[in-house]
């Protein structure tokens, strides 16, 4: 009997480990990559870009204005608005637009 006990516990503690990874896996694909396309400036003399940024955290054009300003300001640049956010499906049909201004920020 108490091999039969000793089985029985090791198969519940396979079907724990089993949903414990499924649970991790589930939490990683929810929190998928998450970008955003922007227009900014600077002055004197005034020069435009266009660019495609990583957000992180929640992936909202809210979010996003946030986390771009700080990023911009430190070059001295101004963000003008966010176009909107996308996940990886719409990084490639960025990436030649946005040239230079690819990830830089």
């Amino acid at each position: 009997m108490n091999i039969r006990r000793a089985l029985h516990q090791v198969d519940h503690m396979k079907q724990i480990s089993f949903s414990f990874m499924a649970l991790m896996l589930s939490a990683t694909l929810a929190q998928a990559a998450c970008y955003a396309d922007y227009k900014a400036k600077q002055d004197n003399p005034l020069r435009l870009h266009y660019g495609v940024a990583e957000v992180s955290g929640d992936c909202s054009v809210g979010s996003a204005e946030g986390q771009l300003r700080q990023r911009l300001s430190g070059d001295g640049w101004q963000l003008l608005n966010v176009l909107g956010v996308f996940d990886d499906a719409g990084l490639d049909e960025r990436k030649d637009s946005a040239g230079e201004f690819f990830l830089r920020y």
